[in-house]
């Protein structure tokens, strides 16, 4: 009985020591988890638990950057293009995604060069890409903020130099509110709408019309980003950087 006794506390001990053990080995939190097998090389596994992760607590930059990743290293081309430009939407700015996009679509068959747009238009696309939505907001309070001190310091300072920089800077002020609102809404407006698509078949033909008996337009590949201008039943009408407009099966594609 003593031996059974002694045996059993022996089993015991060993399996709470393996239980501790494995405890400690394990990772803290999905993330953790997910990074760990990225490290390990273990991609496709670590994109599901990425996948899971976008599943369970929402969007974010960080992991559409490191679905991506994970997907590249795949060799899923659509899909990496697919979740940077996903990432790109909640952080425009992150070098980090800017250049593992650029090597994305450096793997895409389809180099398409985008029509030349207005010079002041690009310039003011590329001042909005800085921030995101929230940042855009954020700075717009900020200069609310001065534009009401500037009133305040105008109308009640008894200096004439502290009022002229006031005015100066009051006006400014508010200039800058009002583009960082319109930077913000346009910011929003995208996230919102989501009229870009990525091709995730291997091989495509764009139609002429959105039937499979229309006339056959030109041939797109994975990874190749469109705009979505409309739908029609079960097709796109999609318009390529360069100005080129077709119909594509919904199926062949995924909304950014």
């Amino acid at each position: 009985m003593n031996r059974l006794f002694f045996i059993f506390i022996l089993a015991f001990s060993l399996t709470s020591v393996y239980a501790q053990e494995t405890s400690h080995e394990a990772p803290a939190n999905p993330e953790q988890a997910a990074e760990e097998l990225y490290r390990a090389g273990q991609y496709e596994q670590a994109a599901e638990l990425y996948s899971q992760l976008l599943a369970e607590k929402g969007e974010s930059a960080e992991v559409y950057y490191n679905l991506g990743n994970a997907c590249f290293k795949q060799d899923l081309i659509g899909r990496a293009v697919l979740n940077y430009e996903r990432a790109l939407l909640f952080s425009p700015s992150d070098k980090d995604i800017l250049f593992n996009l650029e090597l994305a679509r450096a793997k895409t068959v389809d180099q398409i060069n985008a029509s030349e747009s207005f010079l002041l238009k690009k310039w003011l696309s590329n001042v909005e890409n800085i921030f995101g939505e929230s940042e855009w907001g954020i700075a717009a309070i900020g200069f609310f903020f001065l534009f009401i001190v500037s009133l305040f310091l105008f109308f009640f300072s008894r200096f004439l130099l502290m009022k002229k920089i006031s005015f100066y800077v009051g006006c400014t002020a508010f200039m800058l509110v009002i583009f960082c609102n319109i930077f913000a809404q346009s910011q929003y407006k995208e996230m919102k709408n989501r009229n870009q698509s990525i091709v995730m078949a291997a091989t495509v033909t764009i139609k002429s019309s959105p039937d499979k008996s229309g006339t056959d337009l030109f041939v797109l590949h994975e990874g190749t980003k469109v705009t979505v201008k409309s739908e029609l039943s079960n097709w796109s009408e999609i318009e390529l950087a360069d100005g080129a407009v077709g119909w594509i099966e919904n199926n062949k594609i995924e909304r950014i």
